[in-house]
């Protein structure tokens, strides 16, 4: 889908504004999966003012979407309207060590680059980080663990932006996680956070995390164009055991599939169009409640428009998916 350019709408400011801004940003090219329809106008700010700028100005009706590192998100083909702002590691991913084992974070920082800098610095608690391939806003955003761990164990406080333009500070508390789950302010952009962390042994973390990541790669299809985990673990359940357990292992629409190895992951095989693995992932949803009465719950942040005459069904026969 071809949107109109909103920058005409905004002349009497827009220039002010020193970030990069496009019109129908190919949002494929961005994602994990490597497909998904355009952006109607996609902002890279250039600085925490530069964000505060734009959004002051940016009238209210207009829809904004903040993505990361693209990592658990499906793009639908229709793309998105308005503006998707994703924060750019220049400018979004400054690291400060503070005493006693706190440090602050910009919110683009990937996971693994500071499960990585903490082990350098001899600070514990984060070595799960190097298991989660995403950004440090989205695991703040959906509270973001493995291997035991969650965000929520960590965090101390984290700043944001509002859509109004306005800069604000939330603790942990504020924030209300549950799996996979957070309840912060709607529409609030996070830009940094401040973890408590513990003292630790360079090489033990550094041991740690190369055990992580052989597991990881031991398991799962890292080398494949995937968004991580689909499904939700239901509670004392494991959401791959209940799709192998389906007959889902393996199973394909068009340019997609379950992946043999770990089939709690959707894979792009070359082609796919997010139809088709949205389609999929309903298709195994759908499967397993037949199976076990499980109705599982998508892990994967999926957004935008559906392509006419292509809209997708909850469990292949419910209520359309909001757009």
């Amino acid at each position: 889908m071809i949107y109109p350019d909103l920058r005409e709408e905004f002349s009497n400011w827009i220039e002010k504004v020193r970030g990069k801004l496009v019109h129908n940003q190919n949002l494929g090219e961005i994602t994990w999966f490597r497909t998904g329809g355009a952006a109607q106008l996609f902002f890279l700010p250039a600085d925490e003012d530069d964000l505060k700028l734009f959004l002051k100005n940016l009238p209210q009706e207009i829809k904004v979407t903040i993505i990361g590192l693209g990592s658990n998100l499906l793009v639908r083909d229709g793309g998105l309207e308005g503006v998707v702002i994703r924060l750019p590691v220049k400018g979004f991913a400054g690291l400060e060590i503070l005493p006693d084992h706190k440090v602050r974070v910009g919110a683009a920082m990937p996971d693994i680059r500071f499960a990585q800098a903490m082990a350098k610095a001899g600070v514990d608690g984060f070595t799960f980080y190097r298991g989660i391939p995403g950004g440090i806003g989205g695991a703040l955003y959906m509270n973001a663990g493995c291997y035991g761990t969650e965000t929520k164990q960590r965090l101390i406080s984290l700043s944001g932006i509002t859509r109004s333009g306005e800069m604000i500070e939330l603790s942990n508390q504020d924030m209300a996680y549950e799996y996979r789950k957070s309840h912060g302010p709607k529409g609030m952009i996070f830009t940094s956070a401040t973890y408590q962390g513990f003292a630790g042994d360079m090489g033990k973390l550094e041991e740690e995390m190369a055990q992580i990541t052989s597991t990881r790669e031991d398991s799962q299809p890292t080398r494949h164009k995937t968004g991580g985990s689909t499904f939700k673990n239901p509670p004392g359940q494991s959401s791959w055991k209940l799709i192998d357990q389906a007959g889902c292992r393996g199973l394909t629409i068009g340019k997609a599939q379950v992946s043999e190895k770990h089939c709690n992951f959707l894979l792009n095989l070359g082609g796919a169009s997010a139809h088709d693995l949205e389609l999929l992932g309903e298709t195994v949803r759908n499967r397993v409640r037949e199976n076990s009465g499980v109705d599982l719950v998508w892990e994967i942040r999926r957004m935008g428009n559906f392509e006419p005459g292509k809209e997708i069904h909850q469990f292949l026969d419910g209520e359309v998916f909001a757009a």
